[in-house]
């Protein structure tokens, strides 16, 4: 039997339930011309519990079809988004 895929990617979009969108990046060497590019696909993951948020750097990986689209889960969230502008506001007194 083969192994399931998995990928290591940035969520691009939270705005469904239970879904995110999440996009992954491969380099590859150009056969011919030896030039590196880089390679975009975006996939709908699976979210059970809702945790990850835009910017989040997940693992996925290959499932069943849960959908007609979604073809991996959420394994794991690798690294939180940082908002350094997102400052809460204190009300002073």
């Amino acid at each position: 039997m083969g192994r399931r895929k998995e990928f290591t990617g940035t969520v691009i979009s939270d705005k469904m339930q239970k879904t995110r969108i999440v996009r992954i990046t491969q380099m590859y060497k150009h056969h011919k011309y030896s030039k590196i590019t880089r390679k975009y696909n975006k996939f709908k993951v699976h979210d059970e519990q809702n945790s990850a948020k835009i910017g989040d750097t997940v693992r996925i990986e290959e499932t069943r079809p849960l959908s007609k689209d979604k073809r991996f889960r959420l394994v794991e969230i690798v690294k939180k988004a940082t908002a350094p502008d997102a400052q809460l506001k204190e009300d002073v007194t």
